[in-house]
């Protein structure tokens, strides 16, 4: 059986018999596009800080979830959540300082030039939206992504990410180039790759209109380095008429530890930035941010609007998690604590070819798949949760709430350590 699975073998003794029963029923009314993490699935009741608890109580250490970016259940979180939807919870086409007051300090967050946010509930809606701007601005339909990327499930997005596999076609305005990498000339080689990706465009009479890149490169296997790498394909893009679309969605709020945003370790202003999962902690909370000139037409010539993109409630969630964010020191204590995760990772050696990433954002390149699925297995079974990525699926994806403290980094390396040694 694979790390992530379709369903979990009903002789598995590892399961309960209440296990096995939920899901036996999970399949039957979830369907089959559902998939489980690991070869033996975790079932989860409750959640606090880094902590994931099971039905018996028993603890998991959780190295995985970018979405509870302030800790699961954070108290101040949960009372703004709580104290919003019991005044008032409707929608954008009413005047509300909550919306407001949180879209103001969302802004804040970005350059200067990028002033204005349009709220959806979802990364892939708010990458959605940001090729609909793009393609009203720019007149083009033609969208550059690398080559195992992953922004989102809409019908149009899913087109635009080819990890999800060869069941879901590549639109044919779009054009994949490859990853960066670690050796070499990094930015100009992936620079070369997106003028290829251009010249194609241009051959087959297709006018561009965005380069979408998720600035962690998390799903071709977490590339953050070298700082500024990015520059020439961006200038490359723009040169052609296209947009840059900054997906911070993964790489975004404070995970990278030296910038609140991915695309400004790069020292670039996009066009357009889309941003999601950890924006809520949890509450379903997503935005387009834009350069006003770049939004423009599109709100003259096409109304927006999302009756719960951006709701009172959401936007209570939005800012209580920045108040985390900025009174605990979050950014700071990504970029402490996974600096020196990442030298330890390092030292290890063994079945690591390479330690990548940046703050509490790493990637473990392994020697192949096996090798990466047997840890990730291994470390669940020793209650430590991580998960696997890039083209070959030999990548640890490591990216844990950032409340994840020292202590917490060394139970993981504890685990790490111990499958390591049994490749």
């Amino acid at each position: 059986m694979s790390m992530i699975n379709a369903y979990a073998a009903g002789a598995d003794e590892r399961l309960s018999a209440d296990e096995r029963a939920l899901i036996e029923r999970r399949a039957r009314v979830l369907g089959p596009s559902y998939r489980l993490f690991y070869e033996h699935p975790v079932h989860i009741v409750r959640g606090e800080g880094v902590w994931l608890y099971g039905p018996g109580g028993e603890a998991y250490l959780d190295v995985y979830n970018n979405v509870a970016v302030t800790g699961h259940c954070h108290p101040h979180v949960v009372a703004a959540i709580a104290k919003q939807a019991g005044i008032l919870n409707t929608h954008t086409r009413y005047l509300n300082e909550t919306v407001v007051a949180f879209a103001e300090r969302l802004v804040g967050k970005l350059p200067a030039e990028v002033s204005q946010v349009m709220f959806t509930c979802t990364g892939s809606e708010a990458n959605d939206l940001a090729l609909r701007v793009a393609r009203t601005h720019t007149g083009g339909a033609g969208v550059i992504v690398t080559e195992t990327a992953y922004h989102g499930v809409t019908q149009a997005i899913a087109e635009l990410s080819p990890s999800l596999g060869k069941g879901v076609p590549l639109g044919a305005n779009v054009r994949t180039v490859p990853a960066p990498r670690s050796s070499g000339d990094v930015g100009k080689d992936f620079a070369e790759g997106v003028r290829a990706a251009l010249a194609d465009m241009e051959r087959a009479g297709i006018k561009p209109a965005a380069l979408l890149v998720d600035t962690v490169f998390s799903s071709d296997g977490v590339f953050c380095e070298p700082k500024g790498f990015l520059a020439e394909a961006v200038e490359a893009a723009r040169a052609a008429g296209a947009l840059f679309i900054a997906d911070e969605v993964q790489a975004g709020y404070a995970r990278l530890g030296e910038a609140f945003f991915g695309f400004q370790r790069h020292g670039l202003v996009p066009d357009l930035v889309t941003m999601g999962k950890p924006m809520g902690a949890g509450h379903p909370l997503a935005a387009v941010a834009g350069r006003p000139e770049v939004l423009e037409k599109f709100g003259r010539t096409s109304r927006y609007f999302n009756t719960f993109g951006g709701n009172p409630v959401s936007c209570a969630a939005g800012m209580a998690v920045l108040d985390v964010i900025e009174g605990e020191s979050l950014m700071q204590n990504a970029l402490k604590v996974g600096r020196a995760m990442r030298a330890e990772i390092g030292a290890l050696g063994g079945a690591i070819k390479e330690v990548r990433g940046a703050g509490l954002f790493i990637g473990v390149e392994m020697a192949d798949a096996e090798s990466a699925a047997s840890v990730v297995n291994g470390m669940r079974e020793r209650r430590v949760l991580i998960s696997a990525t890039g083209p070959g699926a030999n990548v640890l994806k490591i990216r844990p709430p950032l409340v994840f403290g020292m202590d917490h980094a060394g139970l993981f390396l504890d685990a790490l350590r111990a499958e390591l040694a049994l490749l």
